[in-house]
């Protein structure tokens, strides 16, 4: 299994910068991809950032400019870079992988528990 653990969320000012972190923990080497979602209120939950094991990245386009991941493959993590937040960014932020249990069994997203992410105007 895996576990996925997040940090950085927090309260920022429009125009404002913030980091979120998201390690993935246990069984890891049967990751095919590891990003960011995030849900605003009364709003469906959609896409930020992924980043699949050969490095390639996919954002939302609106997002395409302001926010930037990355990945430590040494330690299993990836770091959403936010910058000139607005206040619509504001959400809760969940970590995401698509994972694997052995191999030719279905792929499954797992899902962090979420942090929350305000930016006041």
């Amino acid at each position: 299994q895996v576990q996925l653990v997040e940090s950085g969320g927090g309260l920022v000012q429009a125009g404002g910068s913030l980091r979120l972190s998201c390690a993935a923990v246990g069984s890891t080497t049967s990751i095919k991809s590891h990003g960011w979602y995030r849900q605003a209120p009364g709003k469906q939950r959609e896409l930020v950032a992924t980043i699949s094991t050969n490095g390639s990245t996919n954002y939302a386009d609106s997002l395409k400019g302001r926010f930037t991941l990355s990945r430590d493959n040494a330690k299993n993590t990836v770091y959403l870079q936010m910058n000139s937040l607005k206040p619509e960014d504001t959400a809760v932020y969940y970590c995401n992988v698509e994972w694997q249990r052995f191999k030719g069994s279905p792929w499954t997203d797992i899902w962090g528990q979420g942090t929350q992410v305000t930016v006041a105007s």
